[in-house]
């Protein structure tokens, strides 16, 4: 399964060969619910062939449609889907992901992918990831206030402490010894299996901080909290380099907690900062728009995203505003969603911002400054 926190938006709104294929569907946790979905899927599929047999009349198309028939079949992974689900695919790229959060059922045949559903998730700022940590093995999890999943074991990674190379190391007889000052060996045998003991905790708990740092933390940048037991809080930060890891923690072993439990003990710590962080955002709209620095109407913000001027922009939650937004004069010309060449004018400006370095926050409704759907905070 692949990682939208280390695709988005890098590789997914890079260049890639036509035809781009993008497929989103609902999905379902639970039985019998899911049942359907696979049958959902091919009938997508089917859509995904006849739009490309007519837009691309002279191309192969088995070749392109054999990953999802693949997928298709697979029924380890529709035994474990989530609320949505994405794949986009073009030659030499397969993607899919599972989404936390239910996405609008379409298939798209294009030039390029279509990844505004993606950044509705992937931009949210209630996002955040769990290390599910115990003296010989870990999980990661990643989250957001709804729910939460286990991020798939990385590949090359150890899962336990058994499976470190040079795990057996301490057995050998020298590991067995302690050393007097004139050099001479004295034997302690209690004393040295707990120090060798410590010394494993230590160097599973300096190979997982490592791991999640450079595979989770670092291309996601969300917070990471940390739950253990109360005795391994300290061991493994006096350790950890991870610049993402939270003050606080949950204090139990994560494996005495159901799925839930944990969602909501990791959300917990996790609002005051999502709300201290909006909160941020809009003050700073407020000083930059009462000093000519921010905006608000969306005809502007389109020809100041192209522009290159948006450092920060601010998107209404859920809001959808049918129509376009030319990419050379920023002109914003108004459509009906239910026709499939029609986009909605928040997800472009939000795709203008991220190609040109901005950032961009999907704000709850309640929370948004502005009437318009969008808040942007110019770099001049």
């Amino acid at each position: 399964m692949n990682s939208l926190a280390q695709d988005y938006p890098a590789i997914l709104s890079g260049s890639h060969e036509a035809p781009c294929l993008s497929l989103y569907q609902p999905t379902h946790r639970q039985h019998p619910d899911n049942t359907q979905d696979p049958i959902r899927f091919r009938n997508l599929v089917k859509t995904m062939e006849e739009s490309l047999r007519q837009k691309y009349p002279k191309r192969e198309i088995k070749p392109l449609l054999q990953p999802f028939e693949a997928l298709a079949e697979n029924r380890a992974f529709w035994n474990h889907t989530a609320d949505g689900l994405a794949v986009l695919s073009a030659p030499g790229l397969f993607r899919v992901y599972r989404l936390q959060r239910p996405v609008v059922e379409l298939v798209v045949v294009a030039d390029s992918f279509h990844t505004k559903p993606l950044m509705r998730i992937a931009q949210s700022a209630d996002r955040y990831q769990v290390l599910a940590l115990s003296r010989n093995a870990f999980k990661v999890y990643e989250g957001n206030r709804d729910a939460l999943d286990e991020i798939l074991p990385i590949e090359g990674v150890p899962q336990t402490a058994g499976e470190l190379p040079g795990k057996d190391a301490d057995g050998r007889e020298g590991a067995h010894r302690a050393y007097g000052p004139a050099g001479g060996a004295t034997w302690h045998g209690t004393d040295v299996k707990q120090d060798a003991a410590a010394r494993d905790i230590d160097r599973f708990f300096r190979a997982v901080d490592q791991a999640v740092l450079q595979h989770c933390s670092q291309p996601s940048g969300m917070r990471l909290i940390l739950a253990a037991l109360p005795e391994h809080h300290h061991r493994f930060r006096s350790i950890s380099r991870n610049p993402f890891l939270m003050k606080e923690a949950i204090d139990v072993h994560p494996d005495d907690l159901s799925i839930d439990a944990l969602r909501e003990r990791a959300w917990q710590l996790v609002q005051p900062y999502y709300l201290e962080r909006l909160a941020g955002f809009v003050e700073a709209y407020g000083t930059a728009a009462a000093n000519g620095l921010g905006a608000d109407e969306l005809g502007e913000l389109a020809k100041a995203a192209i522009a290159g001027r948006i450092a920060t922009l601010l998107i209404e939650a859920d809001r959808l505003i049918p129509g376009s937004i030319d990419a050379t004069s920023g002109r914003i010309t108004a459509g009906d969603l239910d026709h499939p060449e029609v986009d909605d004018v928040l997800d472009d400006l939000g795709e203008r911002v991220l190609k040109t370095g901005g950032e961009v926050v999907i704000v709850p409704a309640e929370r948004m400054p502005t009437q318009t759907g969008a808040a942007a905070i110019y770099r001049f």
